[in-house]
């Protein structure tokens, strides 16, 4: 853990150092309290906010009492929008990029913009702050020494089945984002895919009124939601990692399946399993699929 403190730059007074660089800030995913003293700085000494939606930040801006210019950066218009501000920037400009809610290139606008800044050798500097998912991974209760975050899923379940699939015997937490309208769907997928005790949580609203965690077995928590009708608000779905005991048995399951469907014997099969198992630990393999 780094314990260490100084003053954000060269000059030491708090205010941003000279010549050009890109701030990628984090903004507030719901409680406007959610941002840093840093954050709020930045914002108000940069010389132009890029804003995936002008409206939306000004909403912040004028909690703060914040009149720095903005302009728009969203996902329709960076392609032309990244040269133009890497123009300024190279003309010496001090530019902030945010989004909507949480830290800019996140299942967000901003990575064009951040390429293309390294490309011409302008500073990008991180300003963190809040974030969705790592909010909901923390409070979920599910183990958070490795986990993988891949954005939003699949908008069609075959592509979504075939994802889960791959995931199946993951060791690790999966974290995704989803749209509330399709969450009953996914979880019936997951339910299909990974088994109706595998074990998940649906963290609703995070950081909002209407905060809420759901958690459980996935076919406990796809029934509660059911009976709700329809779901709203921002979702994050963490999935539980595959545990040990289960992937043994399904790897068995496999092996012994698959060795009766060529000798026809279900007897010969499960003594085959088990000398490929016990040949298995005597090597020290574990046998667990990495993703």
């Amino acid at each position: 853990m780094r314990t260490g403190v100084q003053t954000e730059t060269e000059n030491g007074r708090g205010s941003l150092g000279p010549g050009s660089a890109l701030y990628l800030v984090a903004t507030p995913i719901g409680n406007l309290e959610d941002i840093t003293l840093r954050a709020l700085r930045v914002l108000k000494e940069v010389d132009v906010i890029a804003c995936e939606d002008t409206r939306q930040t000004q909403k912040l801006l004028l909690h703060y009492g914040i009149q720095t210019r903005t302009v728009s950066y969203h996902e329709h218009n960076e392609m032309t929008k990244a040269a133009e501000l890497v123009v300024d920037l190279e003309s010496g400009a001090k530019i902030a990029l945010v989004t909507d809610a949480g830290m800019p290139g996140i299942s967000d606008p901003g990575f064009r913009l951040i390429a293309l800044a390294i490309r011409h050798h302008v500073p990008v500097v991180p300003i963190p702050g809040a974030s969705a998912f790592l909010a909901a991974l923390v409070a979920s209760g599910l183990p958070t020494d490795s986990f993988r975050f891949s954005g939003f899923l699949p908008a069609k379940s075959g592509q979504r089945r075939k994802l889960f699939e791959s995931v199946r015997e993951s060791p690790r937490t999966q974290v995704f984002y989803e749209a509330p309208h399709r969450v009953l769907e996914t979880l019936a997928d997951v339910v299909e895919v990974l088994g109706s005790d595998r074990h998940v949580v649906v963290a609703r609203e995070v950081t909002k009124i209407h905060e809420e965690f759901l958690r459980g077995r996935a076919v406990e928590v796809l029934e509660q939601l059911q009976g709700r009708g329809d779901v709203k608000g921002e979702i994050t779905l963490l999935i539980a990692k595959a545990e040990g005991s289960e992937l043994r048995g399904q790897c068995w399951a496999t092996r012994e399946a698959d060795h009766v469907g060529r000798s026809g014997g279900r007897e010969s099969g499960a003594e085959e399993s088990g000398k490929r198992a016990r040949d298995r630990e005597e090597r020290g393999v574990s046998g667990v699929a990495e993703e």
